[in-house]
């Protein structure tokens, strides 16, 4: 069993690390004409203005919180913020996130099965993407439950301290996980494997995301006379 735990918590992280990593480059290199998003809206847009905005939004507002919640050091909030309020925090801003990502997902998800032209159009990997992440926003908001009955952070830092070890090539990441509920550890499976398909996905499309327009000068239309 712990030889199990470390290989699905100490090792499969890196392989799904290295594979995100080299597979997004291979893809860029090898097959830029696949690097896009492969919107179906032009297909059917029934629901999409709904849906594709609370999916969106709420999946980015949980990938920053998740990025800024796992990777920074206790030490850092420690004099401003317990592990408990944090927490809470967390639970309240990771709650409506992934209600509203859960919603949007869902109607996305109906649409692409049921709908006969974006159906047509979809690849294997467009469907299993979309079920993975709709499994993994489900599995998000299970845990709120079990976070609810230990709210003084401990869990929480239990999984920062992993998710710090991981990324900073630190020894022993996997034992930071034990003793934490079933619930965590399907959690972070669902989300390495995600990670891990990443590259043969439309997801690939994040890595072009126009931050360029933030900065850019504006630009003035005029109307025809």
């Amino acid at each position: 069993m712990n030889y199990l735990h470390t290989l699905l918590f100490g090792l499969y992280p890196y392989l799904a690390g290295s594979v995100f990593l080299i597979g997004s480059l291979l893809r860029f290199d090898h097959g830029q004409y696949t690097w896009k998003t492969g919107s179906s809206q032009m297909l059917s847009s029934r629901r999409m203005r709904l849906a594709s905005p609370l999916f969106h939004v709420g999946i980015l507002v949980i990938f920053f919180g998740h990025l800024v919640g796992l990777l920074t050091p206790h030490w850092v909030y420690a004099p401003f913020i317990s592990a408990g309020t944090k927490q809470v925090f967390a639970i309240l801003v990771g709650g409506l996130a992934g209600i509203a990502c859960l919603i949007g997902g869902a109607m996305l998800l109906h649409r692409r099965f049921t709908d006969p032209r974006v159906k047509a159009s979809s690849s294997f990997m467009d469907n299993l993407i979309i079920v993975l992440l709709v499994v993994q926003v489900t599995l998000g908001l299970l845990t709120i439950p079990a976070a609810l009955h230990h709210l003084d952070g401990g869990v929480m830092i239990k999984l920062a301290e992993w998710a710090q070890a991981i990324v900073f090539f630190q020894g022993g990441a996997a034992t930071h996980l034990e003793g934490i509920g079933f619930i965590y550890h399907l959690h972070i499976l669902v989300g390495l494997t995600i990670v891990l398909v990443f590259p043969f996905t439309r997801l690939v499309h994040a890595w072009s995301a126009p931050l360029g327009y933030l900065g850019r000068r504006y630009q003035i239309v005029r109307r025809r006379a």
